[in-house]
């Protein structure tokens, strides 16, 4: 079995968030709108995963 969240995708989040902080964050429903607005050329899935994986990396931020 695979994992959930790829390197790649991980990374990705990573870059995005430490880019762009202030258009991500932890509504999900905003995250998707600016990941499409990126045009990076996603699919569906990868888009709603990298979106749900960036607030996952908003919360641990705030913790921090």
């Amino acid at each position: 079995m695979g994992k959930a969240v790829s390197k790649g995708l991980k990374y990705r989040a990573e870059v995005l968030l430490r880019e762009l902080p202030d258009k991500y964050g932890k509504d999900f429903e905003k995250n998707k709108a600016s990941l499409n607005e990126l045009e990076l050329g996603l699919s569906k899935t990868h888009r709603n995963i990298l979106a749900g994986y960036i607030i996952r990396l908003a919360v641990r931020a705030e913790s921090v």
